[in-house]
């Protein structure tokens, strides 16, 4: 398992009473992996389900989207990097347009319609979490100014 800056962790090696962040990049690296199958599963769900040619573009670009951006951060937190908080924010967008989309589309099915926004729904809820505990793990730790 390995761990990176964000959970209260004393450091043993110098004998103080600091402290240092720690994450654990195993659990968000599957929470990206699962937020691009389910992109996957955008990707062939209007070949699944009656479906009109907008709804197969658009499920068809935006799942690409969740697909490729999800993985990146997957790669990121595989090789030991904190994940982008930039790239899962814009996945967390991709997945609402996915949540909204079923009401500005007409998408052929109401099969479709379903799965697309509980889809979007769960892609905007794990990359949001995703976000969220990388963002803390990007902060600094406070240091105490000089006098």
């Amino acid at each position: 398992m390995s761990n990176t800056p964000t959970d209260t962790e004393t450091n043993r090696t110098t004998g103080t009473d600091r402290t240092r962040n720690t994450l654990n990049t195993d659990v968000m690296q599957w929470v990206s992996a699962l937020a691009a199958l389910i992109g996957l599963y955008v990707v062939a769900s209007p070949f699944i389900f009656e479906a009109t040619e907008t709804a197969i573009w658009n499920d068809t670009l935006v799942g690409t989207g969740i697909f490729v951006l999800a993985g990146y951060n997957f790669v990121r937190l595989s090789r030991d990097r904190l994940a982008s908080v930039g790239i899962a924010s814009l996945t967390v967008l991709l997945g609402l347009w996915l949540v909204v989309a079923p009401a500005v589309i007409e998408m052929g099915s109401n099969e479709l319609a379903t799965g697309t926004a509980v889809s979007g729904l769960l892609v905007a809820a794990l990359s949001a979490y995703n976000a969220y505990a990388n963002s803390r793990a990007d902060t600094p730790e406070r240091t105490g100014t000089r006098a």
